[in-house]
């Protein structure tokens, strides 16, 4: 059994009658597995609590995010007029336009970022549903107007190759409200690209060693993502620091957790 979701948050927001049958049932399903892996372990800390489940049984192995390829696909071109030599920094976001990647936060902290100095920012991704995408972008366009930022702001939409825009972003944001373990930061950071996240559960304070390899933020402070934001542009960690921590989760760390785990599981 894996574990990929913060359940103390879902249940948070869930019908009372979910917090009374749900953990026992979580319980009896889990320990009946030969193996429990969470991928942080701020989710297994979560899993143990909620499920009641014997800490010890719960084993961590990150999702398998780095590889190869993300290095060649990485090196491919982009096609954006503010990706150039000499144009002002950009502030690059990854995800769906949802309430939960916070998006609103996220452009609000970049006005006030804007206010003090020169940048950009661009978010790719679409809805949940993609068929609102239009009509989510044009609400956030209309906030970056109202905010006098609009020309700075920019939505794509979804980008097959984002990793490429990772790469030659000045810094990569993440505004979520939750998450589970959230690939982008890894990926962002395997290409050398400086981040700023919320201190949301789960997975950003664990990826960055509290902060060792990237600012963390309260979450829904746009004032706080704003001055991170602007200090990670002013003085960026090194890019072999950040793909060197990005190494703990990739593809082949994960296989030999993984084959080490099957080869021990019991029966």
């Amino acid at each position: 059994m894996t574990e990929r979701t913060a359940l103390a948050e879902k249940l948070a927001n869930s019908p009372r009658w979910r917090h009374r049958y749900l953990p026992p049932l979580l319980r009896r399903a889990y320990l009946a597995a030969d193996a429990i892996v969470a991928v942080s372990d701020a989710l297994a800390d979560d899993l143990a609590a909620v499920a009641r489940i014997p800490r010890e049984r719960i084993l961590t192995i990150y999702n398998p995010l780095v590889s190869d390829e993300l290095a060649r696909l990485a090196r491919e071109p982009v096609d954006h007029p503010w990706f150039v030599p000499g144009a002002p920094p950009v502030v690059l976001a990854a995800g769906r336009l949802t309430e939960v990647k916070d998006p609103v936060t996220l452009i609000e902290a970049f006005a006030a970022l804007r206010r003090r100095r020169p940048a950009r920012l661009v978010i790719l991704g679409r809805a949940k549903d993609p068929e609102r995408t239009e009509e989510r972008k044009a609400e956030l366009y209309a906030l970056a107007d109202r905010l006098g930022v609009r020309a700075d702001v920019d939505l794509p939409g979804y980008v097959h190759n984002p990793f490429r825009f990772m790469a030659r972003a000045a810094v990569l944001a993440l505004a979520s409200r939750r998450e589970g373990l959230p690939a982008v930061l890894v990926q962002a950071m395997a290409c050398g690209c400086p981040v700023v996240s919320t201190d949301c559960p789960t997975g950003p304070r664990e990826i960055l060693a509290d902060g060792r390899y990237g600012r963390l933020v309260p979450v829904g402070d746009p004032v706080a993502m704003a001055r991170a934001l602007e200090a990670t542009l002013a003085a960026p960690p090194p890019a072999a620091l950040l793909r060197g921590r990005a190494a703990s989760f990739s593809v082949d760390h994960a296989i030999a957790r993984y084959e080490a785990l099957l080869a021990g599981a019991p029966a």
